[in-house]
């Protein structure tokens, strides 16, 4: 497989049982969120999918590195999504005997702009998606999500960035918080429940926090219905 590490997915059961929802968290594997510890006193299911490259298989399409120098950002999301969804999500639940009503997608940083991605796609397998300190400040993403974001009646987004976060970073970066506002208000004009937080700290803080808060915001809204 050329973008997910299904052999080095790893699943985290929550107390709900093999029935119980499913939370796929986008993670990367030179520097791994610590999934294991976001992950306890849940109802859900957490697996933890790994991708080979996070510039490269994360991005919604080609685009320039931030600064003068950087790699440019591959723009392999649709490939990545479909192996994830017809391969590695089938693989994971029958090693592991899951069979969830619902599914739900979380990441953080460009695995928070890939999880909105596949939430927004029309006929996605996701009910709820968290969004954390989302690389939504990605050339053409709001006019994109504007585009092609479907109908929400019963599905949940939840956003979360630091309050520091459009104070840093390349120039193109400091627009974030506002493009995250713009991507609750549409999801809201489509009838999406959405919750939008902004915590305390940077990009670079704070990741597990947020990533067990972004978890447990999905776990009761899917226990729920959504």
């Amino acid at each position: 497989m050329g973008y997910v590490d299904i052999g080095r997915c790893e699943v985290f059961p929550g107390a709900g049982g093999s029935r119980a929802p499913v939370v796929y968290v986008i993670d990367l594997p030179e520097h791994p969120f610590d999934v294991a510890t976001a992950a306890t006193g849940l109802s859900a299911a957490v697996v933890r999918v790994p991708v080979r490259s996070w510039n490269d298989s994360l991005t919604p399409w080609p685009a320039a590195g931030v600064r003068p120098g950087a790699p440019d950002f591959g723009g392999h999301a649709e490939e990545t999504l479909a192996e994830l969804v017809g391969a590695a999500i089938p693989a994971v639940e029958a090693a592991h005997e899951l069979a969830p009503a619902r599914r739900a997608i979380c990441g953080h940083s460009l695995g928070g702009l890939f999880s909105l991605y596949a939430f927004a796609r029309d006929g996605s397998p996701f009910s709820a998606c968290a969004c954390l300190s989302g690389s939504v400040w990605y050339e053409g993403w709001v006019d994109y999500l504007r585009r092609v974001c479907p109908c929400g009646s019963g599905r949940y987004a939840y956003l979360s960035i630091g309050k520091k976060e459009c104070r840093a970073g390349a120039p193109i970066m400091r627009t974030v918080q506002d493009d995250l506002e713009a991507c609750a208000a549409i999801l809201r004009e489509r009838g999406h429940a959405v919750d939008m937080v902004v915590g305390p700290g940077n990009h670079m803080q704070h990741h597990t926090e947020r990533l067990a808060a972004g978890l447990a915001a999905l776990d009761a809204r899917l226990a729920d219905g959504a």
